[in-house]
Order: structure tokens, then sequence, then C-alpha cells
């Protein structure tokens, strides 16, 4: 999904607001002296503004509320530049009030009531008749109105967010509209990436409609974008004077010798991520493979919890990842207590998930009150397991609001892989990434990632990166290391891919 951003604060357009925050950014500004009339006529200019100048049939599609007067403003303004305009309202002309009745009154066209054969013959279609802020399932009329809109042939360009997606969770109400773009205000909402809702909003564009940035440090969101927006000023940049142990040791446990790729893919996304040194430890039975098959990584037999608690009890090992390739039960158990007890920080993916599923309390025991991080990585099939409960609770209906929950609940920061991945801490921040091609579904991808947030946290500590940034920062490199690959990508490009991604981000970072 692309994102266009129109004037405000760049430094801060990774916020995104819940439909509730965004209401709230909305009574700040006319507190402070902007009329909502105003606000909704910025609005509706943005809208008009989306329009090209040879789509001249214009159909608006309005609802009663205050994205249907953005809607008559949009009607308004591209009238006034010469096109052909209809508005279309669902609902009752006498249901309208405030400042959406103020913008039909100024609105001087033909209204008519809403039919989808109206939807005939247009060059384009703006939807306007639900906002962000819909939760509840669309039914009669409205849902008509929205399948008749995916059926015709012209774009479609949605007010805010396309019809029936709910603003904060993603999810579509029933039914919603497939948009061609659309044009949101001040700041996106989650609905625009997570899913399904992402796949209905084509490009979006973030218009600034006179709301100040400053209200957001009254509301404090907590929900964010993921981009180097949210943690590049923590991001680890080497340093002139560093060498390989100031840029952290991260360990990766292997498993047997039927099962080493795992732990080779993630040894090598943690060295590709920047950290100064990586190991793997490696039971005595896959020593042979595991140092056959590795050059700048290091590899030492470790075989068993104890022998890694004495591994770790070198504080440079700072980082450890269990999980890839490490099979399931006891012995992986007391491998991850192992690492819980040291003073590195753990990241935990794969079969070291699927190893507490029984007895997740056991997990949590020792994540909590731990001074260094701990990160869980775990894909839809693992979180239902590890986190049995949150996943089938009817409550909490988006994936947001899953990962929130379960971070709450261990003590951990949890990375919810998937096309939306969402990185939740346990104090309420959350970010959801939006940048992963379909080419990164490929087996040992995520053994990759693992490798990536354990080579950002080895290095990271001294620069402020705590598990939250380093966890959402992996994700983002992740997606753009696919990205810049292509077609054809496998687990084993992805570190090869990082180099590209790193020159990059970093082309206009100060060396420290």
């Amino acid at each position: 999904m692309s994102v266009i951003v129109m004037a405000d604060s760049v430094e801060r357009m990774n916020e995104l607001l819940t439909t509730a925050e965004m209401a709230e950014a909305d009574r700040a500004a006319i507190a402070g002296g902007t009329p909502g009339l105003t606000l909704m006529e910025h609005a509706g200019r943005a809208v008009a503004d989306a329009v090209a100048a040879r789509q001249k049939r214009v159909l608006v599609v309005a609802g009663p509320g205050n994205n249907g007067g953005d809607g008559f403003v949009a009607a308004r303004l591209l009238a006034e530049r010469g096109h052909d305009v209809t508005v279309l309202l669902v609902g009752d002309i006498a249901h309208l009030k405030g400042d959406a009745l103020r913008a039909f009154e100024r609105w001087r066209g033909a209204t008519l009531p809403a039919s989808p054969g109206a939807l005939r013959g247009c060059d384009v279609v703006i939807d306007a008749l639900f906002g962000a802020g819909l939760d509840r399932p669309v039914e009669g009329l409205p849902r008509a109105m929205i399948e008749a809109m995916n059926g015709q042939d012209a774009p479609v360009i949605a007010v805010d967010l396309p019809s029936g997606i709910n603003g904060t969770t993603g999810a579509v109400m029933g039914a919603a509209v497939n948009a061609t773009r659309s044009v949101t205000f001040f700041r996106r909402k989650p609905g625009h990436l997570l899913l399904p809702g992402r796949l209905h909003c084509g490009p979006v564009e973030v218009a600034d409609i006179g709301i100040p940035s400053s209200v957001l440090d009254a509301i404090q969101p907590k929900t964010f974008a993921n981009g180097p927006g949210l943690w590049g000023p923590r991001f680890p940049v080497p340093r002139i004077d560093g060498h390989k142990y100031s840029r952290g040791h991260a360990v990766v446990v292997s498993g047997g010798i039927t099962t080493t790729g795992a732990a080779r893919l993630a040894a090598r996304g943690a060295l590709r991520a920047g950290a100064g040194v990586v190991t793997i430890a490696s039971p005595g039975e896959a020593l042979a493979v595991n140092a056959a098959s590795n050059l700048a990584v290091m590899v030492r037999p470790v075989d068993g919890a104890a022998e890694l608690s004495e591994f770790l009890a070198d504080k440079r090992r700072n980082t450890v990842v269990l999980g890839p390739g490490g099979g399931v039960g006891l012995p992986m158990r007391e491998l991850v207590k192992a690492a819980l007890e040291s003073s590195a920080a753990v990241v935990l993916d794969a079969d070291a998930l699927t190893s507490f599923a029984d007895q997740p309390e056991q997990l949590w025991a020792g994540i909590r009150g731990r001074a260094a991080p701990v990160v869980l990585t775990p894909h839809a099939g693992e979180f239902s397991r590890l986190f049995r409960t949150i996943y089938n609770d009817s409550q909490l209906h988006s994936k947001l609001e899953r990962a929130r929950e379960a971070a709450r609940l261990s003590g951990a920061v949890v990375l919810f892989k998937g096309p939306d991945t969402v990185v939740a801490a346990a104090d309420g921040r959350a970010s959801i990434s939006d940048n992963a091609p379909p080419c990164l579904a490929t087996a040992g991808a995520g053994d990759v990632l693992a490798g990536i947030i354990a080579g950002l946290l080895a290095q990271g500590q001294e620069f402020g990166m705590d598990g939250f940034d380093a966890a959402s920062a992996a994700a983002w490199l992740h997606g753009e290391a696919a990205a810049a690959f292509g077609p054809g990508l496998i687990a084993e490009d992805l570190p090869e891919a990082l180099p590209t991604v790193y020159r990059r981000l970093l082309a206009t970072a100060p060396t420290p």
C-alpha cells in the first residue's frame, strides 16, 4: 500500500489513530478554535483534489453523517470546477444535522435518493457513505450500494476509509467497498494497515485538514505504522571507534543434525543485521554439519540446558535465539529456562513457543521481572496454540488487540507474524507493518526474522533500542529485504538482500 502524505509534520506520521482517538483529535482542534465546518471543508477539498480533471461525470454516494458531509463539500467544489456531479444520499435529508447539514445546504446541485442502478455511466464514484467509525454490520440499502459500487467499472475514491471497513480493527462489517484509492485525514487508522481492511483501500493519501499535530501530545497514541520514523533515532549505526564485541554477540541454539538449516538461517540473519559476533550453539551430533556450513558464523559445542547456562554466563554473549529447528518438548523447555535465567536478551521462535503450548504459565513466569527483553515471534498457528484463550476470545476483534493482550499477559514483546505483522509491547505500544511482499511467504523466512531481531538486540543496547524497537525494525527490514530481492525469493536470499536495505536506510544517518 502506497501512502501519500500532504503537509503536516512528516516525522510524526507513523502514529495511527483509532476511531475514538480521531474523534478526540477533532474535538481538540475545534476547542482550539478551528470550526468543525472548516475541517469538513478541508476534507472535502482533499477528496475533490483526488478526482482527475478528465473524470467529468462524478457520483457521490453520501451517508447521513460527517462522512457524507465531506462528500457534499467535495461535490460542491467539483461542480465549481466544471464537473457534472450528482449526490446519491443514503438516508433522509431530514436526518442530516450539524456540520453535515450545513455542508448539504451549501451544495446547490442534484441530490437524489440512492439506488444501485443510479451508479451506471459515471466516470468516478466518491464513496462518502461511512467513515472509520462503522461498528455494526452493513445491511439493507447501504449494503446494496456498496455492492453496486463494487460491481461497476468506474474508479472509486473512498473518503477516509472504504465504507464497510472498521477503522480500528480492519474488519469487513458484512460488505466493504473495494476502493481504487482512499483519502484520509490527519492520520491513518489501524484499519488502513490491518487485513482485510488494507486490501480494500488502494493507495492512501493522508491529507492535512488543519488539525495541529500538537493535539497528539494529549492523545498520546500507542499504535504506529511500522517504519524508520518509529525507531530510526535509536537504530544501531556502527561507530568509527567500535569493534566486534561493542556490536554485540548473538547466540543461536541449533537443533539436531537433520534440522540445522533453521539455526543457520537465523545466524546469517543476525550477522547481516549487524551483530559483531554470531555463534551457533550446536549439539555435538550436529557440530560437523554446522561447522562445515559456516564461515563468519562461529560454531561451538553446547549440549543441553546446563551447558547453555554455562555458555551464556559470558556476558558478552548478550542475545540468544531459541526455537528454529530446535525440536518440541521437555529438552527445549529446559533450554528456554536456562536462557531466561541468563542476562541475555532472548528471542523465542517456532519450537520454543510450541513447547510451552500446554503450560504457557511456566513461560510467563520465566519472562516476568527480567531486565533484558524477551521477544516472541509466533505465526498464526503458533499464536493460537500458545495464547489459546486470547485467540478464541470473541471480545478481541482484531490481530492488534490479540497481540496487545498477549504482550500484557506474557510480559514479552510479541511479534505476531503475517502480511500485517503486529509488534506489541507489554506497555501497550504496538506497530503494524504493511511492507511485506507476497514472496516473503516462504519456508525459513521466519528463522531469518528471528536472527535479524537478535542482531539488532545484540548491538542496540547502547543506542537505547529496546525489544519493541528491535522487533519492529526487524519486521520492517525483513519486508524491505524481500521486496529488494523480488520474485523467486527463498529464505537464504533475505540476509544477502539486507546490505541493499541498510545502504538506503543509513544513507542519511549521522555517523556516531
